[in-house]
């Protein structure tokens, strides 16, 4: 007779237990992330006066030649030559300095 009622009974109780014993329990705090960020890029002085140099010399070029009026190889030479090559020898240098 009672057989029926224990029985939805210990369901009840398996039900409940899979809720409420879950909540109980104290969580495990999660494993801290490990964010790897790469260093900023530090400019030197030197460095940041040449890029400044590099966009100025070739816009002061070529406000004096104009290039747009068939004057194009003066302003390749004189404007855009010197910036090509300082940065060039800048890359050569900073190879042959970090093989030694």
């Amino acid at each position: 007779m009672f057989s029926g009622i224990q029985e939805i009974l210990v369901i009840v109780l398996v039900i409940s237990g899979i809720f409420l014993i879950p909540r109980m329990m104290k969580p495990r705090p999660a494993p801290p992330k490990v964010v790897l960020r790469r260093a900023p890029l530090k400019l030197s002085w030197t460095l940041r006066l040449a890029i400044i140099l590099s966009i100025l010399w070739p816009l002061a070029c070529a406000f004096y030649f104009k290039p747009w009026q068939q004057n194009l190889m003066p302003f390749a030479t004189l404007g855009i030559g010197p910036v090509v090559v300082g940065w060039s020898l800048n890359w050569v240098l900073a190879g042959i300095k970090n093989k030694r």
